[in-house]
């Protein structure tokens, strides 16, 4: 079975997004964390919107977000969530194609963030430098920026791949299962990189195989802080500790 690239078009991976997130207890409490960042109402710009489960959230509680995202896949998946809401909340939500390492919405806001790992899909170096960059050139003097990465040690853990073992079993809306398996995982200590191939089995309401599909999702770690201060970000607070794998980095823009 050929691999495909995480929530490339077609893929299960942004199909199943929402229910794999939704299971993901590790998460909890990303939204409060965020909403703490700005005041009331305030303005923000999410790098890497994925399905949309921030945006909306935080629009909910009275926020106007602007999301971006490369995948074509996800945003159709933002959409859709958007396209369900309440009109008011809808209303604060802006969906727009975009590459967070080379973005320019010639505007500011008062907060801009990066959730679940957003960054850590990029190789370290250059395409972080980029994405800091951006962040400031989106935000006025005293704004903030906030990223959710993945912490090294969870990265290394887990010890090779089991592809017997069942890694999530999930009921999908059809009356089935969604159930995920790790095929491959290779951790890369000189790179700051992990490599695993999943394996994503759709079973229908009878428990036949409907869809499967083998994807390949691949994180990147490093210091923040050098990309940060290259973009004239600075640290504002230690790191905010979430879910046992990951941490949001919080900075300030002097």
């Amino acid at each position: 079975m050929a691999t495909k690239p995480y929530y490339a078009p077609g893929s299960l991976s942004a199909a199943f997004y929402d229910v794999v997130t939704a299971a993901d207890a590790r998460l909890a409490g990303d939204i409060e964390i965020y909403a703490g960042l700005a005041a009331p109402g305030a303005r923000v710009l999410e790098l890497g919107t994925g399905s949309g489960r921030v945006a909306a959230a935080l629009a909910g509680r009275g926020f106007a977000v602007t999301g971006i995202d490369t995948a074509r896949a996800m945003l159709a998946q933002a959409k859709a969530r958007v396209a369900a809401l309440p009109g008011e909340v809808a209303g604060r939500i802006e969906l727009r194609l975009g590459d967070m390492t080379a973005l320019d919405l010639k505007r500011t806001f008062d907060l801009v963030i990066c959730p679940y790992f957003g960054l850590a899909h990029l190789p370290a170096g250059a395409a972080w430098r980029n994405a800091f960059a951006t962040a400031a050139r989106h935000l006025p003097a005293g704004g903030r920026a906030a990223f959710h990465l993945p912490l090294l040690e969870a990265m290394r853990g887990g010890g090779p791949a089991d592809p017997a073992a069942i890694v999530l079993d999930q009921p999908i809306g059809s009356g089935g299962r969604l159930r995920l398996y790790v095929r491959e995982r290779r951790f890369r200590d000189d790179l700051g990189r992990l490599d695993q191939v999943i394996d994503y089995v759709e079973h229908d309401a009878k428990g036949s195989v409907a869809r499967r599909a083998s994807e390949r999702l691949t994180y990147y770690l490093t210091d923040p802080v050098p990309a940060a201060a290259a973009a004239g970000l600075v640290a504002e607070r230690p790191p905010i500790a979430l879910g046992g794998i990951g941490e949001i980095r919080v900075f300030r823009k002097p």
